[in-house]
């Protein structure tokens, strides 16, 4: 689950490409005989938008793609990376209309199978809240071998964006990843959650923002600190603070087309005392941020 929608990034997608060696750079289809079946798919993870935190791994399963499989939240600078790549999105965002996942999976045997240089691109990191499980069962079940590639999640870039420590001693013992929507469309343990005494970081609730405040405001103090954060590590990156009690009128000032990273915790009282002079200085926000 991530927020990468930012513009073109040609200058830094040019970086990249010229950091990799000439062998990296040739053409899968003349590196390798096309009757040798590469039953392979890499799972690649593309970072919150900005490119210059793609890894080097992933920058060189790009150059060697031959099939990209977009998902619709990755920054799309991205397939100037994969110059020789076919560029096929299968566009998911909450809320709106997605390829079916069964589909998706479908497309990836069909390409793999045909010895076909696959890199399916997801927001964030794969392996947190992108179906990658899924995804990685059904590949295997074809025999089909699966490549994993790491990257920065949304909720990592939430906390650099804020000057942040999501597991600050003075604040929390720990930092706990959730979702707010279950499988079934319900909602998590919220009483369990705010128990944990952790700093939460809630990916994909924007839309569910009303109803999770007043769940977690049920189990933790109203002056609890919290912060949104849109378009991380992006430009036009949006940053809002509130105390829990408020947090559901100040995401009013939210793009309300864009997902978003709901922190909520003591540790975010760190961020909000040292925003002004920490890493996040000099950065203009698009949209008001709540004085304290």
């Amino acid at each position: 689950m991530s927020s990468a929608t930012g513009a073109t990034v040609p200058a830094t997608a040019t970086r990249l490409r010229s950091s990799m060696t000439n062998d990296d750079e040739l053409s899968p289809r003349h590196a390798r005989p096309r009757d040798r079946v590469n039953t392979k798919v890499v799972l690649l993870s593309a970072g919150p938008g900005d490119l210059e935190l793609l890894t080097l791994k992933a920058a060189r399963a790009l150059a060697a793609a031959e099939v990209l499989l977009l998902d619709d939240l990755v920054a799309p600078g991205i397939a100037e990376l994969a110059p020789r790549a076919r560029i096929v999105r299968v566009g998911k965002r909450g809320g709106c209309r997605s390829t079916p996942q069964a589909f998706i999976c479908r497309l990836m045997r069909r390409y793999a199978t045909q010895g076909i240089r696959v890199v399916r691109v997801k927001g964030g990191d794969a392996l947190l809240f992108g179906r990658a499980g899924e995804e990685i069962a059904f590949l295997r079940q074809a025999g089909i071998e699966v490549e994993i590639v790491n990257g920065v999640s949304a909720g990592f870039a939430a906390a650099a964006a804020l000057g942040m420590s999501l597991t600050h001693r003075d604040h929390c013992h720990g930092v706990t990843f959730v979702t707010a929507h279950t499988h079934d469309h319900g909602e998590p343990d919220w009483a369990a959650l705010a128990a944990t005494g952790t700093t939460l970081v809630i990916y994909m609730g924007m839309t569910r923002i009303q109803s999770l405040t007043r769940a977690l405001l049920r189990h933790l103090p109203p002056d609890t600190p919290a912060a949104i954060v849109q378009s991380a590590s992006l430009p036009d990156e949006v940053r809002l603070f509130a105390t829990l009690d408020q947090l559901s009128e100040q995401s009013d000032k939210a793009w309300p087309d864009r997902p978003g990273v709901i922190l909520v915790g003591r540790a975010v009282a760190q961020a909000r005392e040292e925003v002004a002079c920490g890493p996040c200085a000099g950065r203009e926000d698009l949209r008001e941020r709540l004085q304290r």
